[in-house]
This record gives structure tokens, C-alpha cells and sequence, in this order.
């Protein structure tokens, strides 16, 4: 038996052996580390023996697929644990997920958050008992009455819905047996460090007519270093709440008479405002024109672009005159009617048309979080006609714009390839030109990427960038999507060189995404601490006082005149609460002036950067401002020791 490894080397057995087994002959280090396997491209469990030639990947809590085993496990530990403190709960689903892992859960008393210490004293135990997690399966039927036995109606819900000739899978640690398709560890004694993090609401299945649940969320590490390098990231991230900073900014707000539809306020506006004129400037300069289309637009279109059959329940709908209309969702169908709206030609290709959309869709409102997660937002969308041979380049064109916009915010990156999902439109042959031109140009420009089989939007394939942000999360904001269906539907068309008529393939591409989602990346990226070319006020005037005021108000016009974004402070305060306002507020210089100021025409300079940078003379300053914001430099705070 021959077993072909990930690094393509190849090692011969003369019997079937199991993955652990394959693993501890290759490192005993690596055993003990691997969480789970994937055979010929399956996700398994490393108990899983393997009888022919086969390609074995052994996979640790270092890779997604590794550390989901890991999770998964963990889940169940802590479904264990609460059916020995609680064996009244009926257990719902338990899967891990992308920072750890949760269990929805009905009990008639709910759970409140005093009960998570216990629980979670509990798992602690079951991890310390080193219980052997086995896999066994059962026919339809006897699994129903099993679950029917243990009184567990969400277990014989979720079989009652698997055709009638399924064998169904259980994993069995101990006294607890749980309905799982897997894969888990080998016992639960790796899971050396354990956090119950929080408690919320969710509905069964996740449709608002079911009961609410109660779903509690945990983490889990094989280490208790890693454990802490966690809890250290969140409660950072809690003083970086995009909500939470918003507001004290004076960003935007949330009302109740519209939810998931934020309101920005002016200094929001500004914020917002100055990132779109980024885009514009970088747009032009990368040869796209812009264009608007309509928000509302007819179901036939929508039934043209697929979008009716597929999407409709993301959908906002309406009547006009007797007809039915739809709020627009995606800016593509307008985009397409902008090239029908006269002849093209091959030499008009590639033709780079942007649209800063507004777009709608419906997200339920157990899911809207924030600028994260809302129901209408600014799309940054462009779409790119082009011939076959246009492809890659096109491609590279665009990653090259995307790389540019990140690296100027200070985020790392990295790529995933998403293929042809089951719910898809077009020929197999069209899927397949349209991957390898995905995956031809990220090879071209050697990006190291991930493939995501089946994740492809319904008409394309396509590319997603996963930004890093100051604290190490993870967001999805770029989108490049190559799309075949579109052209095809609409029936665009080019005279190519030759005289005939020909379709032209499509990029649906964004860089920010949502222009709101990445305004609530960017606050928690920066702790709302903004470069100061972003800056909603770059500059603050602070008067000692009122005596300087009109000394204050000429700097301010000054600042104001040559593009600076200032405010002066006029309140008959003190400096010294004057300075901490302000450095609450974020504010990247403040000029604070007096009467040596004011005899000398100077200011005395403190930034958020560096503190007292001493006085200067206002030309010079303003001079020095206006170079980091056209450069759109990011100054760095200096330390105490580097003063």
C-alpha cells in the first residue's frame, strides 16, 4: 500500500494501517500533536485506517481543518458536562467554529452566566479523566428510537431529515453519547485549556418561528499560553468596539426605527467621505470609470440575473404600478445594462467600470452587529469586461489595486480560492476556464493560497482576501468573482476583431467591500486612533485662555485655508483638561497657544505621536501637516525610551 503524503513523498506499508498509526511512524512528535486526517481529500478521524494507495495528510490544531477536530471535541465535552449537572437539557447542535466552538441548548430554567464556571469546571474534569472518544454508527430507525429513548427531540429532528437508507454516526466519551459526523480526537486529555466565553439567544435551526435556544459559546487550546494570548486579544478587542468607539467619536449611531441601518454622523461623514475620495483617486489612476445605477429595479431583471430564483430571501421587495420591483442586493444587473447601453468593440476592452452602490439585503436581526453585520451599505464594486486573453492580466490588475489599499492600512493578508458551490449556474466547461484563470494568476504572481471546494459564488469562482488586523483577527473584505452567467444572460456582446459578435467574460470585484464593514474594521484596527490623513479633526486649537481666543480662531482659519481639517476648543476650561479631552478624543495634533505664542506668531506643538514636540512656527507646521496627508503616512507613536 502506497501512501503519498502532503509534501509528495511517498511511504509503502505491506498492511492497512490507521492515520495515528501513519502519523507515529512518521514522528512520534507528531502524533501526539495531530488532531485529526484527511484521506484523498476527506476530513477524517485519525482513528480511520486506510487499506489502499492513498494520499494522508495528518492534520494539528496549526491548521483550520486540525484545530475544527479540536473544537468540535471540546463541544462535546462541555455537552457532557452539562448533562451531568443539568441532565434535564435537551441538546440541540454542538459544531466548532472559526474561534472555537458552541452548543445550542434547551432548558426550562435557561442558563444565565454563573452557571459557566461550573460548567466549565466540569469539562475540566472530563478532560482529566482521558476518556477514550470512540465512533460507532447505527441504521436510520434504531437511531430515532435511541435519541426517542434518551428523550432528545432535537437529535430525532435532525435524523428524521436524513433519507431513509442513512447510516447515521455516533461518538461515544464515557457515560455521553451524542448524534456527530466528526471527526474528534482520540480522547478528550488534549484539551488542556478551556474558556466558556459568553451565553446568547438563537433559534432552533436558526428560523425565528422556533423555539429560542440557549447557545453557549467557549474556546479551547492545547495549551494554557495559548489560552491566555486569547483572552488578552478580547478584552483588547473590547476597548476596540467599533460600537462602542463609535459613539464616543461621534462616528455613527443605531436607532430602533432602523435596525441594521446605520446613520452616520459628521464626523463619521468625513471618515467616510475621505475614504471614498482614496478610492476615486486610486480608481482613475488604475484606468476605471464610475457609473450609478438605480437602487430599485424590475423582477424581470432580477429574474434574468438569477438573482430572484437564488437570492430572493436576502431580498427587500415592492410594487410599482401593479409590477413587482426589488430593492437591489448586489450592483452586478446594473452594471450589466450600463454595457448594453451601446455597441461595443474589442478595442473598448477591457472596459473597468466602478460604482460606489448602495445596496439592501435582508439579515435577520439576531445576526446585525455594528457596521459588521447590517442591512443596507456602500458596495465598492467594479466590473471589468474583457476578452478570453484578458483574463490574468485583468486578474493581477486587480490584486495589485487590492494590495496597494491594504498595505496602506497596515494589514497582512491572505488569499483563498473559493470553487463551483451546488447551487450553481452554467456548463461545467465554464467553471472550469473560469477557475484555472483564477488560478492561473495567482500562481502567476506566486500568492500562496488556500482552496475553498464549494464556496464559489452561484455564476463564478472566486478569490478572497483575509485581512489581519493590529490585534491578529481575521475579516473578509476583497472579492474578485469571475463570472461567465452574467454576459451570457444579458446577452452582452463585442465585435472582435475579426467582424463577429462575441461574449465578453466578466470580474465582479470589491477592495473595501462594504465601504461600512471596513469603516468598523478600520476604528478597531486603530483603536480609533486614525492616521491623520483619515482623521474626522486632524487638527485641535486649545487657547489657554479666552485672551488668545482670537489668536486661536486666526490659526484655526489658517489650518481651515489650507485644507486641514481643525477645530478650536473655546471653552473656559483649564489646559490641562483641555489636552485630555482631546487626547480622548483621538485627535492626532493638538496647538496649544498663549501669549508667548501669540507674540511670536508660533504654536506649541503636542501630537499623539510624540507628545510635546515644542513650538513651531505655523507656516512650518502646516507645511509638515500637509505632506503626511497627501503622502498618507502613518506616523508611529514613540516610546518613553526612544524620546
Amino acid at each position: 500500500m502506497k501512501i503519498t503524503l502532503k509534501d509528495g513523498s511517498v511511504k509503502e506499508y505491506e498492511h492497512s494501517m490507521s492515520v495515528i498509526d501513519i502519523a507515529k511512524d512518521l514522528s512520534e512528535g507528531l502524533a501526539r500533536v495531530a488532531t485529526s486526517g484527511r484521506v484523498n481529500g476527506e476530513l477524517v478521524d485519525l482513528r480511520t485506517v486506510v487499506d489502499s494507495d492513498s494520499e494522508v495528510e495528518i492534520l494539528t490544531f496549526d491548521n483550520e481543518e486540525g484545530k475544527g477536530a479540536f473544537f468540535h471535541t471540546t463541544s462535546h465535552i462541555m455537552a457532557q458536562a452539562i448533562k451531568r449537572l443539568y441532565p434535564e437539557t435537551k441538546l440541540a447542535i454542538g459544531p466548532s467554529i472559526e474561534n472555537g466552538f458552541y452548543y445550542d441548548l434547551d432548558r426550562e430554567t435557561p442558563f444565565v452566566a454563573e452557571d459557566l464556571e461550573k460548567i466549565e469546571k466540569e469539562m475540566k474534569k472530563i478532560v482529566k479523566e482521558d476518556l477514550e472518544i470512540t465512533r460507532f454508527t447505527k441504521p436510520r430507525d434504531e437511531a430515532i428510537a435511541y435519541f426517542k429513548e434518551k428523550d432528545e427531540p432535537y437529535k430525532v429532528e435532525l435524523i428524521e431529515d436524513l433519507p431513509e437508507d442513512a447510516e447515521i454516526s455516533f461518538y461515544q466519551q464515557g457515560e455521553f453519547v451524542d448524534l456527530c459526523a466528526g471527526p474528534h480526537l482520540m480522547t478528550t486529555k488534549p484539551v488542556k485549556a478551556i474558556k466558556l466565553t459568553s451565553l446568547a439567544g438563537a433559534y432552533w435551526r436558526g428560523n425565528e418561528k422556533n423555539k429560542m435556544l440557549t447557545r453557549i459559546y467557549g474556546i479551547s487550546y492545547p495549551k494554557k499560553a495559548q489560552l491566555d494570548e486569547y483572552l488578552t486579544m478580547l478584552e483588547e478587542a473590547k476597548k476596540r468596539d467599533h460600537r462602542k468607539l463609535g459613539k464616543e467619536l461621534g462616528l455613527f449611531m443605531m436607532c430602533e426605527e432602523g435596525p441594521g441601518f446605520p446613520f452616520f454622523l459628521p464626523k463619521g461623514m468625513v471618515l467616510k467621505n475621505t475614504l471614498l475620495d482614496y478610492w476615486r483617486e486610486l480608481h482613475k489612476k488604475a484606468g476605471y470609470v464610475e457609473v450609478s445605477t438605480p437602487i430599485i429595479l424590475s423582477r424581470h431583471l432580477w429574474e434574468t440575473s438569477g438573482h430572484w430564483d437564488h437570492y430572493k430571501e436576502n431580498m427587500y421587495t415592492t410594487q410599482i404600478d401593479g409590477e413587482d420591483y426589488a430593492i437591489k442586493p448586489m450592483n452586478c444587473p446594473g452594471g450589466m445594462l450600463v454595457y448594453k447601453a451601446e455597441p461595443r468593440s474589442y478595442k473598448d476592452l477591457p472596459l473597468r467600470v466602478g460604482e460606489l452602490g448602495l445596496v439592501h439585503r435582508h439579515e435577520k436581526s439576531g445576526q446585525l452587529h455594528g457596521l459588521m453585520r447590517v442591512r443596507c451599505f456602500t458596495q465598492d464594486d467594479a466590473h471589468i469586461f474583457m476578452m478570453p486573453e484578458q483574463i490574468r492580466d485583468e486578474i493581477k490588475g486587480v490584486v495589485a489595486l487590492i494590495d496597494e489599499v491594504y498595505s496602506l492600512f497596515g494589514f497582512k493578508y491572505h488569499v483563498e480560492l473559493s470553487t463551483r458551490p451546488e447551487n450553481s449556474m452554467g456548463t461545467d466547461e465554464d467553471w472550469e476556464l473560469a477557475t484555472e484563470g483564477l488560478r492561473g494568476a495567482l500562481n502567476d504572481l506566486g500568492l500562496d493560497y488556500v482552496v475553498n471546494e464549494g464556496d464559489g459564488a452561484f455564476y463564478g469562482p472566486k478569490i478572497d482576501f483575509h485581512l489581519t488586523d493590529s490585534i491578529g483577527r481575521t475579516w473578509q473584505c476583497g472579492t474578485i468573482q469571475l463570472d461567465m452567467q452574467l454576459p451570457q444572460r444579458f446577452e452582452l456582446e463585442y465585435t472582435g476583431a475579426d467582424g463577429e459578435k462575441h461574449r465578453p467574460i466578466m470580474i465582479h470585484r470589491v477592495a473595501f467591500g462594504s465601504i461600512e464593514r471596513f469603516i468598523g474594521i478600520l476604528i478597531e484596527h486603530f483603536a480609533g486612533a486614525f492616521p491623520t490623513w483619515l482623521a474626522p479633526v486632524q487638527v485641535k486649537v486649545l487657547p489657554i485662555s479666552d485672551k488668545y481666543m482670537d489668536y486661536a480662531n486666526k490659526v484655526l482659519d489658517e489650518l481651515n485655508a489650507a485644507g486641514v481639517r481643525a477645530e478650536v476648543d473655546s471653552r473656559a476650561e483649564k489646559i490641562g483638561y483641555k489636552i485630555r479631552e482631546t487626547q480622548m478624543q483621538k485627535i492626532p495634533y493638538m496647538l496649544v497657544v498663549g501669549e508667548k505664542e501669540q507674540e511670536a506668531d508660533l504654536v506649541s506643538v503636542r501630537s499623539r505621536f510624540a507628545g510635546d514636540e515644542g513650538q513651531k512656527n505655523l507656516e512650518t507646521f502646516i507645511a509638515d501637516i500637509q505632506k503626511e496627508i497627501a503622502d498618507r503616512v502613518k506616523r508611529e507613536v514613540v516610546k518613553e525610551d526612544e524620546k
